[in-house]
């Protein structure tokens, strides 16, 4: 017979409570090269509109300052948000958390999950890292993705989740 019992609030599992795990520590070193490249690709136009095209002498230091404030956020935010992202793998989903400003969980149970891969740039590559991407049921918006991971954790993690999935496939039948 269906029972659907209440739960109260004091025995509901607390997120904080897990042992979350950090993402690679190259994903920072990684995210500081692709925004240094942009930031001093940026560079170009820039000389090229202050010296060449004779901008005056405040608009220039107006325009290299915030130059210098980019390149500045672009290498100490890496730093900053990486800590505030993390994962853990439970008995029945598999959590992700992320944000520094706007924070947010994300909780995926192994039983809506339909498709999983795992996915690399070269730069991830040379970096050691991956992409683990979870495609769920029920369409858009369900699916979860998670960047930053040790390229064998991420292949290591795909195998676990597609066994969780397997299982949980042949107890439903």
């Amino acid at each position: 017979m269906f029972e659907n019992l209440e739960v109260t609030l004091e025995n509901l599992p607390r997120a904080e409570s897990v042992d979350w795990q950090p993402l690679d520590p190259n994903l920072k070193k990684l995210q500081q090269l692709q925004g240094l490249l942009i930031v001093l690709g940026a560079a170009i136009p820039l000389a090229f509109i202050t010296f060449v095209a004779g901008v005056p002498l405040l608009p220039a230091i107006a325009i290299w300052t915030g130059w210098l404030l980019t390149l500045t956020a672009v290498l100490v935010w890496p730093g900053i948000a990486l800590p505030k992202r993390g994962y853990v793998i439970r008995d029945k989903d598999i959590l992700f958390k992320k944000g520094v400003i706007w924070r947010s969980v994300t909780a995926v149970p192994f039983n809506r999950i339909q498709h999983v891969e795992t996915s690399s740039t070269p730069f991830d590559r040379k970096f050691g890292i991956a992409t683990l991407q979870l495609f769920t049921a029920g369409g858009s918006g369900g699916d979860l993705k998670i960047d930053g991971l040790a390229a064998d954790t991420a292949e290591e993690l795909r195998v676990f989740i597609l066994r969780k999935v397997g299982r949980s496939i042949e107890n439903a039948g």
